[in-house]
C-alpha cells in the first residue's frame, strides 16, 4: 500500500550507498556499531561546513554570522562551528560555558534570556561577555554587579519590535512579550544606559525564526534596519554591533522548498551603505540557529516490534519522543504533520515493495509516534529509523527524563 501524495520535504543532503544511508561518509549500520549502540543523533560536519560557506558565498561580505547555541549546545558541534562563524548567541550559563570552551573570545559572544538570574548576571559579566538587556530592572542589576566585580559590563539592548515577523513558525516579536523592551521603551532605557555607565555595545533586534517566506524575511530586515536608525539617536555611545536576527527557515512539510537566499541578499546590499552612513562603527551580523545545523543531522532509532492491529502496521522503535519532540508533532504543531522519516536501512525500495506505517516509540503515550501512516520499505525488526531534520532542538528541546528512558548519544562524524 502506497500514498499518491509526498507526505514531507525531500532529503538530498546524505548520500545513499547500498541501499544504505550515509552520514559523514558512513554507513549507518556502520556508524550505529561506532556509538555502540541506538538510539543516537550524528551531526554531519561537512554539512555544517557547506552550510556556512553557502552563506559567506550567497550573502554580502560585510554581513557577520552568529550562531545561536540553543539550537544545538552539543560541545563538540559548537567546536567546530567557532572556527566557522563570527559569534555565539547563548541563553543560559551552560551554554555560556560551553562556548566559552571553544576559542570564541568572550566578545564575541552575546547572552540574552529574559530571566537572567544575578548569578548568571555575574558569569557573563566576569567572563567578559556582552549582556542582550531584556529590561530596565536586568540594567538596573548588571550595573551594580558590576560595580561589584569592578568590571564594566558590556551590554547590547534587546528590543522588542513595534512589528511581526509575518509567516515565521515562532513570533519572538511585535506586540507584548517578555522578550526584550518595547521599541517605544527602549530610548529611555537607552539613556539610563549611559547614565549607568554600562558599555554600550548595540542592539539586538529579532522579530522571528523558522520563516521560509522571502518577502517575510526581507521585509522585518528593512523594518529592523529602520528602527535601529531611530533609536540610535538615543544611544550612549555608537552602535558598534547591530544584530538584526534571523528568521531563516528549514523544509520539512510537503510543499515546502529552500530558502531562496538571492532576493534577501540583494535586500542587504541595498540597506547595507545606507546603515554604514547612519551607523558608520555598526557590524551588521545575522543570528541563525536552525538554518545552520538543522539540515546536518538525523536521529537513528532501531526497530524492536512490528505488530499489526487492525490493519495497520506499527513498528516500534527504541526510542521517540523522548529524545526528538519536534517530529512527534508535540513542539508546536497544532495539526500534526509527518517530519521527513526514513528507513535508514532499505533506503531504495522497489516499486510496489513499500507499506503503510506507523512509527512509533517506546513510550506508554498514544503522543509517542514518529510517523503516522508514511509510505515506507517494508521494514523488520532490527532495522534502523532514520528521522531527517534534526540537527537542531533535538536533545536538548526534547523531555529527555520523559518515563526514565535513557538519554539518547550524540556523535560528530
Amino acid at each position: 500500500m502506497s500514498h499518491s501524495k509526498p507526505v514531507h520535504a525531500p532529503q538530498t543532503h546524505f548520500g545513499v550507498v547500498d541501499n544504505c544511508l550515509q552520514v559523514g561518509g558512513i554507513p549507518l549500520h556502520r556508524l550505529a556499531q561506532r556509538v555502540g549502540g541506538t538510539p543516537f543523533f550524528a551531526y554531519d560536519r561537512g554539512l555544517l561546513t557547506g552550510r556556512v560557506a553557502h552563506l559567506r558565498a550567497s550573502l554580502p561580505q560585510a554581513i557577520q554570522l552568529h550562531f545561536s547555541v540553543k539550537a544545538n549546545p552539543m560541545p563538540a558541534l559548537v567546536q567546530h562551528m567557532a572556527g566557522l562563524v563570527d559569534g555565539f548567541d547563548v541563553a543560559s550559563a551552560s551554554e555560556m560555558r560551553v562556548a566559552l570552551d571553544t576559542p570564541m573570545p568572550p566578545a564575541s559572544v552575546s547572552f540574552a534570556g529574559p530571566g537572567k538570574t544575578d548569578a548568571e548576571l555575574t558569569q557573563a559579566i566576569a567572563a567578559g561577555v556582552v549582556l542582550s538587556l531584556e529590561s530596565p530592572n536586568e540594567a538596573v542589576r548588571a550595573a551594580r554587579i558590576g560595580d561589584m566585580l569592578g568590571l564594566r559590563p558590556r551590554v547590547l539592548l534587546r528590543i522588542n519590535p513595534d512589528f511581526e515577523m509575518k509567516s515565521s513558525g515562532m513570533k519572538m516579536g511585535g506586540g507584548a512579550r517578555q522578550f526584550g523592551v518595547d521599541a517605544e521603551e527602549a530610548p529611555a532605557l537607552l539613556r539610563k544606559v549611559g547614565a549607568l555607565g554600562l558599555d554600550f555595545h548595540g542592539l539586538q533586534i529579532f522579530s522571528g525564526s523558522q520563516s521560509l517566506s522571502v518577502s517575510t524575511i526581507v521585509d522585518a530586515q528593512s523594518s529592523t534596519f529602520e528602527l535601529a536608525r531611530r533609536l540610535a539617536d538615543d544611544a550612549p555611545a555608537p552602535v558598534v554591533l547591530l544584530n538584526i536576527g534571523g528568521g531563516f527557515g528549514i523544509p520539512y512539510f510537503p510543499g515546502e522548498a529552500a530558502l531562496d537566499l538571492r532576493p534577501i541578499a540583494d535586500n542587504l546590499d541595498a540597506w547595507l551603505p545606507r546603515m554604514r552612513d547612519a551607523l558608520p562603527q555598526a557590524n551588521v551580523a545575522i543570528e541563525l540557529g536552525r538554518y545552520l545545523v538543522g539540515e546536518a543531522g538525523v536521529y537513528v532509532t532501531r526497530v524492536t516490534d512490528r505488530k499489526v492491529s487492525r490493519g495497520q502496521v506499527f513498528l516500534v522503535t527504541d526510542g521517540g519522543m523522548n529524545h526528538q519532540l519536534a517530529a512527534s508533532g508535540n513542539l508546536g504543531q497544532v495539526i500534526r504533520k509527518n517530519y521527513p522519516v526514513a528507513i535508514g536501512t532499505r533506503m531504495e525500495a522497489p516499486a510496489g515493495e513499500t507499506e503503510s506505517v506507523n512509527i512509533v516509540g517506546p513510550l506508554c503515550t498514544p503522543l509517542d509516534i514518529l510517523a503516522d501512516r508514511m509510505p515506507l520499505p517494508q521494514a523488520d525488526v532490527g532495522d534502523l529509523v532514520v528521522v531527517f531534520q534534526s540537527g537542531a532542538y533535538g536533545p536538548s528541546a526534547s523531555p529527555s527524563g520523559f518515563l526514565s528512558r535513557p538519554a539518547a548519544a550524540e556523535v560528530l562524524v
